[in-house]
C-alpha cells in the first residue's frame, strides 16, 4: 500500500466513510448468503419445557405471555426463528387469562394439538381447535382465555424480528381483564359468521384495515381443500404443485390476497411415498410438522420430522420433503405441514425470486 493510499483510507477513517470497493464482496454477493441457519426443534421437548414453564411462571401483566420462541442459532441470541420471522410456542393452563394488548406487529396462531382457549380479538372470542389457523393483524386488541379444564399449547407466529430491525414497532397495554361479555365460548366466531363462507361476501360490511376479516381458517376446510387435490390428481386432472404434493394458501376473503401484511400462510401435503423437488426462494420459512413424517432437507442438512416438529428454511436454500410410507398415526395418511414465510414482503418490495432447478452445487 502506497503512502497516499494509507493516507486516504485514514481520512475516509476519519470522516466515518467506507470505500465500496473493499466490501462488495460482502454488500453485493453473487446470491443470498443468509445470517440464519437451517435448524429443527422438536415438539416433544418443546411441550415438555412448556409445561415446565406452566408449573413455574406464572401468566399476567408484564410478562404478559407464557411464550417460548425459537431462537435461530446463528442469529446472535435474539429470539428471531430467522431475520424476519418469530415463532414460539405459547402454553395457556386451565382457567388462565393471558392480558389484553395490542402491538403493531402482525401475528397469527396455529394449533398443532389440542382446544379449549378462545382468543379474544376487538371483541370477539375465537375458538382455537387443533388444525385451525388464526390470523390477526397488527394493532388489534387481543387476549387468551382457557375455559376447560385441560393445559393447551400452540405455536405463535410474527413478524417481531422485522419490525425491530426497521425499528418500526409499538406496544400498548389492554384492560386487567376482559368483559364478562367476552368471556363466551362460541362455537363460531362473529368473524366466521360473516367471512368463513367460500365463495361468498357479505354485502353492507366493509373492510378497510389491513390483514383478513376472518380470525379462524377451520381444520376442516384446509384439510377438505387438500383431500380434493389429490382426488383429482388420481382422477388424471391437474390440481396438485407437482404429483402427490397438494398445497393451499390462506388468503384475505376481501382482498385474495395475504392474510397479514408481512406473513404468507400456507398448508401442504405430500401423500406417502412421494419426494418434493428440491426449490429454493428467496425469504425464509418456519415449517411445522401438523401430521405424520417424513425426511426433509435444508441446504446439506436432513432431518427426520414427525407430528409438531418445526424447522427453519433460510433464505435462498434448497428445500425438499419425503414422506415416508412407514407412518401409522397420520389421520390423512400423509406427511402434513403447516408452513409461514415473510413473501409478502420480499414481493411488495419486488425482490422476491424462486428456483426450482438442480441444487447440487450447493452455490
Amino acid at each position: 500500500m502506497t503512502p497516499a493510499l494509507e493516507a486516504l483510507y485514514r481520512g475516509f477513517e476519519d470522516e466515518l466513510l467506507i470505500p465500496l470497493w473493499t466490501e462488495i464482496g460482502d454488500l453485493m454477493p453473487a446470491h443470498p448468503r443468509s445470517k440464519a441457519a437451517a435448524h429443527l426443534w422438536r415438539w416433544q421437548s418443546l411441550r415438555r419445557l412448556a409445561e415446565q414453564a406452566g408449573e413455574i411462571v406464572p401468566v399476567g401483566r408484564g410478562g404478559e405471555r407464557r411464550a417460548i420462541a425459537l431462537a435461530n442459532p446463528s442469529l446472535g441470541g435474539k429470539p428471531f426463528a430467522t431475520p424476519t420471522l418469530w415463532a414460539a410456542i405459547q402454553y395457556l393452563l386451565p382457567g388462565e387469562d393471558a392480558p389484553e394488548h395490542r402491538h403493531t406487529q402482525h401475528a397469527f396462531r396455529f394449533v398443532v394439538e389440542g382446544s379449549g382457549v378462545w382468543t379474544v380479538v376487538g371483541g370477539d372470542a375465537v375458538p382455537m381447535n387443533r388444525g385451525d389457523f388464526l390470523p390477526q393483524a397488527g394493532w388489534n386488541w387481543h387476549a387468551h382465555h382457557n375455559a376447560t379444564d385441560e393445559p393447551m399449547a400452540w405455536i405463535d407466529g410474527l413478524d417481531i424480528p422485522f419490525q425491530w430491525t426497521n425499528e418500526a414497532q409499538f406496544f400498548e397495554f389492554g384492560r386487567d381483564e376482559i368483559s364478562g361479555a367476552e368471556r363466551i365460548t362460541p362455537e363460531r366466531a362473529r368473524s366466521e359468521q360473516l367471512w368463513g363462507h367460500p365463495g361468498l361476501r357479505p354485502l353492507g360490511v366493509t373492510h378497510s384495515t389491513p390483514g383478513s376479516p376472518l380470525l379462524s381458517y377451520k381444520w376442516e376446510h384446509t384439510d377438505r381443500a387438500l383431500s380434493d387435490q389429490l382426488d383429482l390428481e388420481r382422477q388424471g386432472y391437474a390440481g396438485t404443485v407437482e404429483p402427490g404434493h397438494a398445497a393451499v394458501r390462506f388468503v384475505d376473503p376481501s382482498t385474495g390476497g395475504d392474510v397479514l401484511p408481512t406473513i404468507r400462510a400456507e398448508f401442504h401435503r405430500v401423500t406417502r411415498g412421494s419426494v418434493t423437488a428440491p426449490v429454493r426462494e428467496t425469504g425464509s420459512s418456519v415449517y411445522q410438522v401438523f401430521d405424520g413424517s417424513g425426511r426433509v432437507t435444508v441446504g446439506d442438512l436432513t432431518w427426520s420430522v414427525t407430528r409438531g416438529d418445526l424447522f427453519v428454511v433460510p433464505s435462498w436454500q434448497p428445500l425438499s420433503i419425503v414422506s415416508e410410507a412407514g407412518d401409522t398415526d397420520s389421520d390423512s395418511g400423509a406427511l402434513d405441514l403447516f408452513r409461514f414465510s415473510d413473501a409478502p414482503i420480499f414481493e411488495a418490495l419486488r425482490i422476491h425470486r424462486t428456483d426450482h432447478s438442480d441444487h447440487t452445487d450447493k452455490d
